[in-house]
């Protein structure tokens, strides 16, 4: 059912590469009218378990690894997301890295670097909530932060201008075009939250003493530069999505319906790979069938 373009139109949430966005143009809650919230759970979990038995030949395969990375503003569900749909996953394939601010150690290398060291290996998934797109996002918002860096030739905000940050898009493009060149598969979701949904989301937080941990000041300040980070995200999405490496615009209002479309592109581009278990050569059946035998042949001493 994952694959049913009827129920989710993958299509009109991926950003086209090569194609200037304004996130206005999508849609942040569910419009259709083919699916409501206890059947789209339903679906979820059937895809769950398609998923998981898709990872365990991905693992045997040995020849893809897969990143998804996720951003958005905050509260719009990166980390249920998360949860929800990675939940029938073998945890021992999958790794699940969420990045915060980089510390001085981190900054005394270049910003892939910490990213680098998380990214999967062959037959691995890795999942960064949030990622190197936050040195072309905060940054772009909070130019300043980029002094941190200690990159020559940039020695005031002045000196980061539009070039600087052209620059850092074709050096994402580039990053990722070596990973998905030597086998890893890149799938980029942008959960696209309403700044209405936000509010009632921060207020829940605060309301609520169970969720009171997850509520800081810094995001009410962040919240003031809501303008700022839809235009960075759009500059961001415009500029990197690739045939490649596309992101996915996903209305994150209706939680429900956010996770489900989620699912859906990563069940859809497991099926593209075609991943098959390892076949065996006719030798090897023959050890396999002798190895049977000598199984079959010993004397159980351990029923007594």
């Amino acid at each position: 059912m994952l694959s049913d373009e009827k129920l989710i139109r993958v299509k009109d949430l991926l950003v086209k590469p090569e194609t200037k966005i304004k996130l206005k143009d999508f849609s942040t809650k569910y419009k259709g009218e083919e699916l409501n919230k206890k059947d789209a759970e339903a679906l979820l979990e059937q895809g769950r378990k398609q998923l998981a038995e898709t990872q365990d030949k991905l693992y045997a395969h040995n020849r893809f690894s897969i990143l998804i990375i996720f951003q958005a503003m905050d509260a719009a569900g990166k980390d249920g997301a998360v949860k929800h749909i990675m939940s029938g996953f073998n945890p021992l394939g999958v790794k699940v890295h969420s990045f915060k601010a980089p510390n001085s150690h981190e900054l005394d290398h270049d910003y892939f670097w910490r990213h680098q060291l998380a990214l999967p290996a062959r037959g691995e998934i890795a999942i960064h909530n949030r990622s190197h797109y936050e040195n072309v996002l905060v940054t772009k918002v909070h130019p300043e932060y980029v002094l941190a860096e200690n990159i020559p030739g940039i020695d005031s905000v002045e000196d980061i201008d539009k070039k600087f940050w052209e620059q850092r898009y074709k050096q994402i493009r580039r990053f990722e075009k070596n990973l998905t060149d030597n086998g890893m598969i890149i799938l980029k979701f942008f959960l696209n939250v309403s700044k209405k949904e936000q509010k009632k989301r921060f207020l829940e937080r605060i309301d609520d003493t169970t969720k009171n941990w997850k509520f800081s000041l810094s995001d009410l300040k962040e919240r003031g530069f809501w303008d700022d980070y839809q235009k960075a995200y759009e500059d961001a999405l415009s500029a990197t999505s690739t045939e490649y490496a596309p992101w996915f615009v996903i209305p994150a209002d209706d939680k429900w319906f956010a996770r489900l479309s989620i699912a859906a592109i990563i069940h859809r581009q497991f099926e593209k790979l075609e991943l098959s278990y390892p076949t065996v050569s006719e030798k090897q059946k023959e050890e396999l069938q002798k190895a049977k035998a000598h199984l079959l042949g010993e004397k159980d001493s351990s029923n007594k």
